[in-house]
């Protein structure tokens, strides 16, 4: 989600071209919204880098530091991204169509895993490390700025940006007029599909080697940071504003400089920041980077970025919850299939934003055990499989979404019930945890004592 690359002076140096209020507005909305026909998709698939054979083990620097610099001679389609933990990200082009996205990501995770398999490396699609404590790879300014902004609020922030992995899926923001696949109705659809997709694709329940009562810890942890920081606007009939102002009235994670280390400031935020010009007039440079260290569940960067899957188990995982999303966003018949299946959810979210409200907390918590949960997403999954077809996809992504919904959907449970299966049945303990299963062990209720942090920023563009 982010490049590895530090920011430079570029928009720091003087002589400073101060921003007005109004003048943010008006580039937040022309950057962050750009419409028109449903045409292109792109995924952002996250890593947890572990050993082949002992992944309990944590890898070394040295040992990430030579599989990472053999990993920048191959030549590859996507953006191959190092994130704050050592985590591996690859960032696809935008793509025609849901077969080409799937076919340049799947011969560049080919390439990739050959060299890190030449290293006793592998990747693994867990949405939290299930037993590794969080412990910085990047060194930059960046991110210790980062850090210290986070780690005012609690642990949960070094976890985001250390031990987490995602799905996250790109596509366009829609018509700008409505209709289905108008970018109001796909605005409001992203937000509140988002907890089905959060409790179907549940891949993180462990935390310190043991459950903790919560099938997306992951989720959990980017509500512990806060919604200044990783929550949404309210929904209304004009994202382009409400997305504005929150972009104004959010914190500033900090001020950068050309020399030594960024201020990290307390309490300002943007809006303050361009109205009293301290510590320095902010520039559209100051603007951009700030939209970066937002991370909302969607976040509008033209495109809509959904960032709310964890990292899913198995070398393709990640394809089912791209196929199945982008079904419910880019064909129209499916489109208007999903919008009816999630608003009856909508009231469980008592008119508060995503994701600080019930119904993301139910998700997150029980996954497709909660009713209501469960019923939008058999719709849904049911939807996506009729519109695949239609979308050119082949049998075997079908099948791949069909088998998903057969194991999963239907009997209320998500990948991370096969984890809890193999801990509490004593199954597979070497691949789960490090030495025998504790069944019966203490279940964490909140796995991080207080609210957290922002966890992220991951190697593009420094936020995750």
């Amino acid at each position: 989600m982010s490049d590895a690359r530090d920011v430079g002076a570029g928009g720091c140096s003087p002589p400073f071209t101060a921003l007005t209020e109004p003048e943010v507005e008006a580039l937040v909305r022309g950057i962050c919204f750009k419409t028109g026909p449903p045409r292109t998709v792109g995924v952002e698939v996250e890593w947890l880098v572990h050993e082949a054979h002992t992944p309990w083990l944590p890898v070394t620097r040295e040992r990430l530091e030579a599989a990472y610099a053999a990993l920048r001679c191959v030549p590859l389609a996507s953006a191959l991204t190092v994130e704050p933990g050592g985590q591996l990200e690859l960032s696809s082009p935008p793509a025609g169509s849901l077969m080409e996205c799937l076919s340049v990501v799947r011969a560049d995770l080919a390439a990739v895993r050959a060299v890190l398999a030449g290293q006793d490396l592998c990747l693994v699609g867990l949405g939290h490390d299930p037993w590794h404590t969080p412990r910085r790879f990047l060194r930059e300014r960046r991110y210790n700025a980062l850090e210290a902004c986070l780690d005012r609020s609690g642990p949960a922030g070094r976890h985001m940006m250390c031990t987490s992995a995602s799905v996250q899926v790109c596509l366009d923001a829609g018509h700008e007029e409505p209709g289905p696949l108008g970018h109001v109705r796909r605005w409001w659809l992203a937000h509140q599909l988002g907890p089905v997709l959060v409790a179907a694709f549940a891949n993180s329940p462990l935390l310190g080697h043991r459950p903790t009562g919560w099938l997306s810890t992951r989720q959990l942890l980017w509500a512990q940071i806060g919604p200044g920081r990783a929550g949404a606007p309210p929904l209304g009939d004009d994202p382009r504003a409400a997305w504005a102002r929150h972009v104004l009235d959010a914190p500033v994670m900090c001020v950068r400089r050309d020399d030594g280390p960024w201020e990290v400031p307390e309490a300002l935020h943007f809006r303050h920041w361009v109205r009293s010009g301290l510590p320095r007039p902010p520039t559209r440079e100051d603007l951009d980077y700030h939209l970066t260290t937002l991370f909302p569940p969607v976040r509008p960067r033209g495109h809509l970025e959904l960032r709310m899957i964890d990292a899913q188990p198995g070398d393709d995982g990640w394809m089912v919850p791209l196929a199945v999303t982008t079904a419910l966003f880019d064909d129209p018949q499916a489109a208007e299939t999903a919008y009816r299946a999630v608003a009856p959810l909508t009231e469980r979210s008592l008119g508060l934003p995503a994701p600080h409200n019930p119904l993301w907390t139910a998700a997150a918590r029980s996954g497709l055990a909660d009713p209501g949960l469960r019923e939008a997403a058999v719709t849904c999954f049911a939807a996506a499989l009729r519109a695949l077809p239609r979308l050119g996809a082949d049998t075997e992504v079908t099948d791949a979404v069909a088998g998903f919904q057969d194991r999963y959907v239907r009997r209320g449970r998500s990948p991370a019930h096969d984890l809890l299966d193999r801990i509490h049945g004593g199954t597979e303990p070497a691949r789960i945890a490090p030495g025998p299963a504790r069944p019966g062990g203490r279940r964490l209720r909140t796995p991080l004592t207080s609210a957290g942090r922002t966890p992220t920023v991951h190697g593009k563009d420094e936020t995750a």
